[in-house]
């Protein structure tokens, strides 16, 4: 005999399972940017700090040393801009030179 709970019903030893509603869910939101936050720390030099910036972004002596003194000045400064994946790849590449940072999506202004 068959048993049906809500939208699942169960014979013959077979269980249906009820598909969600997807026309309610949230889009993913795939073309969101998300931004490379770089964090003040303790340690490194502000100098060692452009250098970074010169070095793996390719940025300008000039916009290197502005995003350095935000970086130092306000403790936080949007370093890049781009896609999750391209972000995190960012981040990570900033451990790898010891600097402290984080990604987020841009609308997110918790680094203002």
């Amino acid at each position: 005999m068959p048993v049906t709970v809500g939208d699942v019903t169960e014979q013959d030893g077979a269980t249906a399972v009820a598909e969600p509603d997807v026309r309610d869910a949230a889009a993913p939101a795939r073309d969101v940017p998300w931004v490379t936050v770089v964090l003040n720390d303790p340690v490194n030099l502000m100098s060692y700090v452009e250098y970074v910036f010169r070095e793996y972004f390719g940025y300008s002596r000039e916009k290197a040393r502005r995003l350095m003194l935000e970086v130092h000045e306000r403790g936080r400064s949007r370093v890049a801009t781009g896609s999750r994946e391209q972000m995190e790849t960012d981040v990570q590449a900033m451990h790898g030179y010891g600097l402290w940072a984080e990604c987020r999506p841009a609308e997110d202004r918790g680094d203002a």
